[in-house]
């Protein structure tokens, strides 16, 4: 029976690492699988080299708001602005412009409009 001591230590150091690194792994997929970066802003307040006035999260919670408010996603925010970023929701997926997710804009490049033929 000396030889099952052992063995139980080195199973329970062997679970300890599995245990750390699924909490490790958990965390991770946690923060990939966050919501976007987003802020509630005026539709309305849009100015040239500021972008849009960031209001109370409240106004784009309720139909009852006075300010005609919306989800803003990613850009830049300086002090009570909001700018560079979008309306749509990003998608899942690299660069926000998941393809079935309908996130993202599409354009056609070089060759890659509908309806162009070979040359």
């Amino acid at each position: 029976m000396a030889h099952t001591r052992p063995e139980i230590r080195g199973r329970l150091r062997s679970t300890t690492v599995v245990l750390g690194g699924m909490g490790l792994l958990a965390a991770a997929l946690t923060a990939c699988s966050s919501e976007p970066d987003k802020r509630c802003v005026d539709r309305d307040s849009y100015q040239a080299g500021k972008g849009y006035k960031v209001v109370s999260d409240h106004n784009c919670k309720t139909a009852k708001s006075s300010v005609h408010a919306g989800w803003y996603y990613g850009g830049k925010k300086k002090g009570s602005w909001a700018g560079d970023g979008s309306f749509t929701k990003p998608g899942k997926g690299s660069g926000g412009s998941g393809g079935s997710s309908g996130g993202g804009v599409h354009r056609g490049g070089f060759g890659g409009g509908q309806g162009s033929s070979g040359g």
